[in-house]
């Protein structure tokens, strides 16, 4: 996957105008951000996600509780160490541009808690309607597929046709994801960014959700 711009400043400005044209930044060493716009994308369709029948036997049985933007910094810091030491992405200032995205009312989280101890999650920036996942973690198997089906339910409601994942992978494939091309992604992308964007700390507009 080639870059398309390598350098500039990852400013919540410049991060956000780049959401805007598919664009979305990572790290391969501090300091220097690489911009990718990837010829193959990674998407759920939010009306053909079907959870498999034993995330939905997990989710009866340790009754999760499930929460939108409680813990924002928490979610990041959880998911920059969710890589083999030394290989993730995620590094301080990114933590620190995306927590000022959050404050800006577009950078959401979705957190899983088995009591009140966080287990998993996922985070990404949401702008018309569409949402753009950055990363998740689970710390307790399921809890990062927990976490993503409860929020394509719930951009689902809100009108949402696809969460964006970015790049494939094998595990985000096992969930249901499909691979458009660029052109689609991008026409998707413009549809999207049509409707109004939510913004605000509080995604769900509830203050948990308890299966």
């Amino acid at each position: 996957m080639m870059p398309v711009a390598i350098g500039g400043e990852l400013s919540p400005e410049n991060v956000l105008a780049a959401t805007r044209k598919g664009i979305f930044p990572w790290y391969d060493e501090p300091g220097q951000p690489m911009w990718y716009c990837p010829e193959e994308r990674c998407v759920f369709f939010v009306n053909d996600f079907k959870p498999s029948k034993s995330l939905q036997q997990a989710a009866r049985k340790f009754k999760w509780k499930l929460t939108f933007d409680t813990a924002f910094a928490l979610v990041m810091q959880n998911c920059a160490g969710n890589g083999r030491e030394g290989e993730t992405w995620i590094l301080p200032e990114m933590i620190d541009t995306y927590c000022k995205i959050h404050e800006m009312g577009f950078a959401h989280s979705v957190e899983v808690w088995n009591e009140d101890q966080l287990v998993g999650g996922l985070y990404g920036i949401s702008m018309g309607s569409i949402f753009c996942g950055e990363s998740m973690f689970s710390i307790e198997p399921n809890t990062s597929k927990f976490a993503l089906w409860q929020l394509i339910e719930h951009v689902k409601k809100m009108g949402f046709y696809c969460v964006d994942a970015q790049v494939p992978n094998p595990h985000l494939m096992s969930l249901g994801a499909s691979i458009i091309t660029k052109n689609h992604y991008l026409k998707i992308l413009a549809e999207a960014l049509q409707s109004p964007s939510f913004v605000g700390k509080n995604f769900s507009g509830l203050d948990t959700i308890t299966l």
